[in-house]
């Protein structure tokens, strides 16, 4: 009969329903619950496991292998990752870049007090994209890396904009310029600015007399977020914000360039791209695997933080070496 690794997800929103959905799929896991700030008793998983208070979750120690957290980065992972890797070995997917490198100090300290492992960061950027910066790089030591997002929904600048007042509703997408992409693909290592490989374009649902040309000035000079892209603006109603918007589609590419040879006379492209349906489904299912690893791991008895960089692929594989060996190399 085979093992099961027995899981926890700690926080339950789209990210967290959808690492249910991607339990659900491998065989060789099992979902033991799920842990909510909210009232459990108003809690439906999808896959139909049981929901518990967070605040319990010290009671349930011994019936999980590993806790993945769907929390948000902003206030979340910061405090619950390091706490929680004292007690479980845990997998996140903390993604603010800047404060990766703080993060996991943080959360190494906790983990090796504890003596588990902890595996942050884990998504598809940072992550799957992280990965493949490295490794191009590693390759092609002479080159320039291009990233692009899109198109998609970026959930972050979407909330920036319902915050707005007079704003009912958004959804931003993150659009990719082709024209720069179409010229990376084709060697060219173009020199790009921020405004020139990406344009925002957003819908919006505003009140009833609210002063649309206030809230489109307001998006557009908005720091951080809108004030250095090119950015279209597209008033709707709600109905047709539910009818063509309701998905949180999202992809992108990463694309190294470089050259060989004695003179850099060949050169080469290394591109790894995404196309998602569902942003937090593609990145729960990332997680899942990569809590698998966090279990392998710590059967060999490791412990301490880890990021992508560290991790061997095959112990994100359910088959044995032996079976990876034989079918896919």
């Amino acid at each position: 009969m085979m093992e099961k690794i027995r899981f926890g997800i700690a926080c339950y929103g789209n990210l967290g329903r959808g690492v249910a959905l991607s339990i659900r799929q491998n065989p060789d896991m099992e979902l033991v619950g799920v842990f909510t700030r909210r009232d459990p008793s108003k809690v439906q998983v999808v896959t139909g496991a049981p929901a518990y208070r967070i605040d319990d979750l010290d009671q349930h120690a011994s019936d999980i292998d590993v806790l993945i957290l769907c929390g948000g980065s902003a206030t979340d992972l910061p405090k619950q990752t390091p706490e929680l890797a004292k007690h479980f070995k845990v997998v996140d997917s903390f993604d603010t870049h800047a404060s990766i490198p703080e993060h996991f100090a943080n959360v190494d300290k906790s983990a090796k007090a504890g003596g588990h492992v902890a595996i942050i960061s884990i998504g598809w950027d940072p992550g799957l994209f992280s990965l493949n910066r490295m490794m191009a790089g590693a390759i092609l030591p002479e080159g320039s890396d291009y990233t692009f997002w899109g198109k998609g929904v970026s959930q972050g600048h979407s909330d920036a904009v319902r915050r707005i007042p007079g704003v009912i509703d958004a959804r931003q997408y993150t659009i990719p310029v082709e024209s720069a992409v179409q010229a990376v693909r084709n060697g060219e290592n173009p020199t790009l600015t921020t405004r020139e490989k990406h344009v925002r374009e957003c819908f919006v649902v505003a009140e009833e007399g609210a002063d649309q040309s206030k809230i489109e000035e307001a998006i557009k000079t908005m720091p951080k977020y809108f004030a250095d892209y090119d950015t279209t603006v597209h008033f709707i109603s709600k109905e047709e914000m539910e009818r063509e918007h309701s998905g949180i589609p999202h992809g992108g590419c990463v694309i190294r360039t470089g050259k060989t040879g004695l003179a850099k006379e060949h050169s080469h492209v290394v591109e790894f791209s995404l196309k998602l349906d569902s942003n937090p489904e593609f990145t729960a299912s990332v997680l899942v695997a990569y809590a698998r690893a966090a279990y392998k791991l710590s059967k060999e008895g490791a412990h301490g933080a880890k990021t992508i960089f560290d991790i061997a692929p095959g112990y994100l594989s359910p088959k044995t070496p032996e079976e990876l060996r034989g079918t896919l190399l």
